[in-house]
């Protein structure tokens, strides 16, 4: 009996020394350890240039909202030239800093659980290019009316994941910090 739980404890912290290497790369062994919100959302953005440069026209998505194939899809310099219709072009650095940042911290290179389920469903197939495209997000919002997105001038597109998530700057998509704008009884 004691020879089965001395294996099951070197199972356990063989375990955490393997993911010890990529909770580091979240925020640190303990951090991560302890961190119960990592079990459940999207890690939020941490990185000021990504937020200042993304956020200026756009909610600033988390990175872990796309696997790294599409990061790499989405932020190179012919890429940004027409950035869904737009010119969002930046300096070779910059560009650099932000590409970086959102491959390293991309859906696939996290352990946030809702990212997790991201890198599973796009793991196959073309690097998808928009957040609302994904299967996951799509499922998630199929319940949705349209008149309560696309007819709603206060969100106008799923695209605005921040009108109705007000938790979403911080990596929280949960259904209990929904509020839709112009639908205060959604229920």
């Amino acid at each position: 009996m004691m020879r089965n739980k001395l294996k099951v404890a070197a199972l356990l912290a063989g375990a955490l020394l393997v993911n010890g290497a990529y909770a580091e790369a979240e925020e640190g062994f303990w951090g991560w350890l302890i961190n119960f919100e990592r079990t459940k959302e999207v890690k939020p953005v941490t990185d000021k240039l990504y937020q200042e440069e993304c956020g200026e026209c756009h909610f600033a998505y988390q990175p872990g909202l796309l696997p790294a194939k599409s990061w790499e899809k989405l932020l190179n310099a012919e890429a940004l030239r027409d950035h869904f219709g737009d010119n969002a072009e930046m300096d070779k650095d910059t560009l650099r800093a932000i590409h970086d940042y959102a491959v390293e911290n991309s859906a696939d290179k996290s352990w946030y659980k809702r990212s997790r389920k991201i890198a599973a469903a796009t793991a196959e197939g073309a690097a998808p290019l928009r957040i609302t495209g994904l299967r996951y997000i799509e499922r998630k919002h199929r319940d949705i009316p349209e008149k309560m997105v696309k007819g709603n001038k206060g969100v106008k597109s799923l695209s605005y994941c921040d009108k109705c998530h007000t938790q979403a700057s911080k990596g929280v998509f949960d259904t209990d910090t929904v509020a839709i704008p112009n639908y205060p009884n959604r229920d």
